[in-house]
């Protein structure tokens, strides 16, 4: 039977997705795939077999980093996060390309770097969403102080839209890309021009190409997630074609106890559900300590024979309670499916972000990196 509480993964869906989102632009870039959180909750390991499409992938921290080294994977990884100073070293060993946007960063490889330890940066620039960033006017007096250092190439410089995907209003967005022109030309005209400029997330892939530049820095797109309703409602009135996302994730569990519970009777903690009937109840093996959000007590669904079961009380760590009463024959360890299709019905990213009052991203984003992450499809099991 397996395991009780599991992720699958569909194995053509990765690079179907890249594919799609490459199809957006007029000219060959290079893709960036963002694979940081676990791959968005996805599994690393799973996702980047199942991306044979990308050129690059992207992390956040340096053990993440590592990590896609330790898995084999020789392509290009762009750090977009902070690198301890005492880990540089360790970051200039795995090849990784730096973002950096810290003097501190910068002077941290002198007697690092090298002719024979080079190391390739990507500087990022603030343009207005007050991250992380050095200010366009500094760019030219940072780029020459990492250059100054033997060994460093300045490989790329980028930004990061605050307000792409949550509008349909995008003056901000196109605000924001005049700063970062601005950068690239005050660094042009001090005679620094890194070949990999980029500033294109997923939103910015599909609505704008003019922020496509050198390459794409996709992460939400290519797991068949839409960064937001704006965005896809900016796509399909754009008359731009508009990609087809297939969703990778589905979230599954199994029943693990049926019983009557009598009408009037108060299920779970706090006593916050009160059945109105005879009621036939499942329990499932499945609670906040496996991401599955405790504010979606009393309002979510699941899906069991292709029906709906609504939750019954609080998610509790391990454990929800669920209505099965009008699903007709149900069984013990009947497969459950929390997240994805059964039969005609299907609970979307996006549907269960709004029961939690919360987005997409971190709905799968907060699946445990526990759980079993199961490849079915063409390229993996069945």
């Amino acid at each position: 039977m397996g395991t009780i509480v599991w992720v699958e993964i569909d194995a053509e869906a990765p690079d179907w997705n890249l594919r799609q989102l490459r199809s957006c632009s007029s000219g060959r870039r290079t893709f960036c795939a963002v694979v940081k959180g676990n791959a968005y909750g996805h599994g690393v390991e799973e996702m980047v077999r199942l991306l044979p499409s990308a050129d690059w992938f992207g992390v956040n921290s340096l053990d993440e980093g590592l990590q896609l080294r330790e898995l084999g994977v020789e392509r290009p990884i762009l750090l977009v996060g902070h690198v301890e100073l005492d880990r540089l070293g360790e970051a200039l060993d795995a090849d990784l390309r730096l973002t950096v946007y810290n003097r501190e960063t910068v002077n941290g490889l002198r007697g690092l770097a090298g002719p024979e330890r080079p190391v390739r940066l990507h500087l990022m620039v603030e343009t207005g969403t007050w991250r992380q960033g050095v200010p366009p006017e500094e760019a030219v007096g940072f780029a020459r102080e990492a250059l100054s250092i033997p060994g460093v190439e300045l490989e790329g410089v980028s930004t990061h839209y605050a307000n792409i995907e949550d509008t349909l209003n995008h003056n901000y967005a196109n605000a924001q890309l005049e700063r970062f022109r601005e950068a690239v030309e005050l660094l042009a005209d001090a005679g620094i021009d890194p070949p990999v400029k980029h500033t294109a997330c997923t939103a910015a892939t599909i609505l704008f190409e003019k922020t496509h530049f050198d390459m794409f820095r996709a992460g939400v797109g290519i797991y068949g997630l839409w960064p937001s309703r704006e965005t896809y409602l900016s796509a399909i009135s754009s008359g731009r074609p508009v990609p087809e996302l297939r969703p990778v994730l589905s979230w599954k569990t199994r029943i693990a106890q049926l019983k009557e519970v009598p009408a009037g009777s108060y299920v779970g903690y706090g006593c916050t559900y009160r059945t109105t009937r005879r009621t036939l109840m499942a329990v499932l093996p499945v609670g906040y300590a496996d991401g599955y959000d405790r504010a979606l007590g009393n309002r979510a669904w699941v899906l069991v024979r292709g029906r709906r079961a609504h939750l019954m009380g609080r998610v509790c760590m391990n454990l929800i309670m669920v209505d099965v009463t009008d699903v007709p024959g149900v069984s013990l360890e009947d497969e459950v499916v929390l997240l994805g299709r059964s039969g005609d019905e299907e609970i979307t990213a996006e549907t269960m972000a709004d029961w939690a009052g919360t987005i997409n991203y971190e709905v799968v984003t907060r699946i445990s990196p526990l759980l079993t992450r199961k490849v079915v499809g063409s390229r993996g099991e069945e």
